[in-house]
């Protein structure tokens, strides 16, 4: 669940419910996609939330591929464990364990400003962390809390009985000081003694720190407790941040993880450079959304972000240009001759022929291949800003948005001959651009750069932003819908209703002027059909993946690259007289999503960023 669709979601439904019944209803969707055959795929494709290498770590001889992890505060019941590594995460926090099944279990609450958690938190019991654990595929690693009520005999069972499946334990100090065994601990898994940033003991932690055994420390966020509920301080960052730079002081080579105390990237960014090598979000993730880890992550790369550019983007530039081209010429000849010579050999008329027959016939051709020229002026414009900004920047994602919709676009010259015939323009125009994607498509085998952001907050203008994003998901995942529908209308029965209508003429009249002219009209339809999908995959793929504050030629691309496609789409009907309400309503609902996209997320994209030029950029590799 992205944050584009969680903070709609979130304050319209969610916060009306109980924490829990949220809580659980996201978790187990989530799970139960990423457990579906292409489910992670599926996960990835939204949100493309994979850190980048550049931010992984090792800690305790243990790999994270990311340092931002998620507390067992968020997920007890372990619902959502199989997708958490999906989200991005480095790591997951589960617990408490305990021994057996708690009596009663105080779910958390919720009030104006804070999720209230029960001062007797949440527990997991053994048999339910081995059952769950066993049926998730998780490859991040995995932290186990030890409940503070657990005896000595019963934290010797679930530390053996755990060790297979977790890669560190948490305690508190007196199991740590009273109950490990030491030599156990120190040859199978690591053991970080868990202490609140307010009432840290330096003593303490100096005998901690003589141990061998000891991996590292958890510091939890201050809390303020009332009624037998409580919350994260305040001043939670703040204090967890000189709390880490005390620590690293003294002891620079202790492994310090907080837990709490971050709802947004510049608190995640600010703890890590304060010195912390592991994070934990708690209820910061719930308020902030899913999207807070990736957010974290392109905070982090910002800060040795360099003006690094492909300089491999030409081809991929000329592709776009060649169908911007393409797009021209065809708009030409819609407006103009609208049949070309191969088209009058094929249907055996002539265009006066067809004019005396039924003039509205040329017309409604007319209106398919405008549509189908603005579309491929719009495609042009998308490719275009793609490679001069997202490959030429050495953005993984925006090759990838590229080369995915080139190759559909190639795919669909096969709709063009699904109703019989071949359009010899379109083909030939196809062998040029052929040698030029190839071109294009080797040229991009090295773009494999992740994005950085300098936004730290989460501000009006970035939940505006989010609307705007909703807004254009929709739009492109309706484009490529209608696009399959009308490339399906294409090569089956051709018309629609209000087609006939406006024609004044049965499918059976018009094969009775001609065997071959319901072929040519479906080529138009389903080639045009195959364009909308291509343009819709763009559109889709941009707003998905490159929403960034800054990112002004996000919004350029998306303004103006639909405007062509908008334009002869209701221009071609108005210029033809083929206007009923019913017929473009689909159209209006496009223009009306495209308008509030731009709108909403103008201050979002087109805001000012803290250090020109690097938004968006790809950092160097660390030496």
């Amino acid at each position: 669940m992205p944050d584009w669709s969680y903070h709609p979601l979130k304050k319209f439904v969610l916060d009306k419910v109980r924490p829990k019944t949220s809580r659980e209803f996201i978790h187990k969707s989530m799970s139960t996609i990423a457990s579906i055959p292409g489910g992670r795929g599926l996960i990835g494709f939204l949100g493309h939330m994979q850190p980048s290498s550049e931010i992984q770590k090792v800690v305790n001889d243990t790999t994270f591929s990311s340092p931002i992890g998620l507390s067992a505060n968020i997920d007890p019941h372990l619902s959502g464990t199989n997708a958490f590594q999906e989200l991005g995460f480095g790591f997951i926090e589960i617990g408490p364990i305990v021994m057996n099944e708690p009596t009663s279990q105080q779910e958390p609450k919720r009030d104006n400003h804070h999720i209230l958690f029960s001062t007797h938190q949440e527990k997991v019991p053994l048999k339910l962390a081995i059952k769950k654990l066993t049926k998730s595929n998780i490859k991040i690693p995995i932290f186990a809390n030890i409940g503070t009520q657990v005896t000595q005999n019963e934290l010797s069972i679930i530390v053996q009985h755990l060790t297979p499946f977790v890669d560190a334990f948490i305690g508190t100090s007196e199991q740590f000081t009273s109950y490990i065994d030491k030599n156990r601990i120190v040859s199978e898994r690591p053991f970080y003694v868990s202490c609140f940033a307010d009432e840290m003991n330096p003593e303490e932690i100096e005998s901690f720190n003589q141990e061998p055994p000891l991996a590292g420390i958890v510091i939890n966020a201050p809390r303020r407790t009332e009624d037998g509920y409580w919350h994260e301080a305040a001043n939670s960052n703040e204090c967890l941040v000189e709390t880490v730079k005390r620590l690293k002081n003294l002891y620079p080579e202790l492994t310090v993880v907080t837990s709490g105390g971050v709802e947004t990237p510049e608190e995640g960014d600010t703890l890590i450079h304060a010195g912390a090598d592991l994070i934990l979000l708690t209820d910061g993730y719930v308020n902030a959304g899913p999207g807070l880890p990736k957010r974290i992550h392109e905070r982090l790369l910002y800060e040795e972000a360099q003006m690094v550019h492909n300089p491999n983007w030409y081809w991929s530039f000329l592709f776009g240009l060649a169908i911007f081209i393409g797009g021209l010429i065809a708009l030409y000849f819609a407006f103009t001759s609208v049949m070309l010579p191969y088209d009058e050999s094929f249907i055996g008329l002539s265009r006066g022929d067809l004019l005396q027959v039924n003039p509205f016939i040329l017309s409604f051709m007319s209106h398919d291949r405008m549509a189908l020229a603005g579309t491929m002026i719009s495609g042009g414009i998308i490719y275009i800003q793609l490679a001069r900004h997202g490959i030429k920047a050495n953005l993984h994602w925006a090759k990838i948005a590229f080369h995915s919709a080139a190759i559909i676009g190639f795919i669909g010259i096969v709709l063009f001959i699904g109703y019989g015939y071949f359009d010899w323009l379109h083909g030939l125009f196809w062998l040029i651009l052929l040698p030029i994607y190839y071109f294009s498509f080797k040229e991009g085998k090295g773009v494999k750069g992740s994005p950085t952001s300098c936004h730290g907050q989460n501000d009006k203008a970035w939940k505006y932003g989010l609307y705007g994003q909703l807004m254009f998901v929709i739009l492109g995942f309706l484009i490529v819908i209608g696009g399959i529908v009308i490339s399906t209308i294409g090569v089956s029965k051709v018309f629609v209703s209000t087609d006939l209508t406006f024609l004044c003429m049965s499918p059976q009249m018009l094969e009775n002027i001609s065997q071959n002219l319901i072929p040519v009209i479906a080529h138009d339809r389903a080639g045009f059909g195959s364009a909308l999908i291509s343009v819709g995959l763009l559109v889709l793929m941009i707003s998905l993946w490159g929403f960034r504050q800054g990112e002004g030629w996000i919004w350029n691309t998306l303004a103006i690259g639909a405007m062509p496609a908008f334009i002869t789409g209701i221009g071609t009907h108005i210029y033809i007289g083929y206007t009923p309400f019913i017929h473009l309503l689909p159209v209006y609902l496009l223009v009306l999503l495209y308008i509030l996209g731009l709108i909403f997320s103008y201050p979002f994209l087109k805001g000012r960023t803290g250090r020109p030029g690097t938004e968006g950029q790809v950092p160097r590799p660390r030496k």
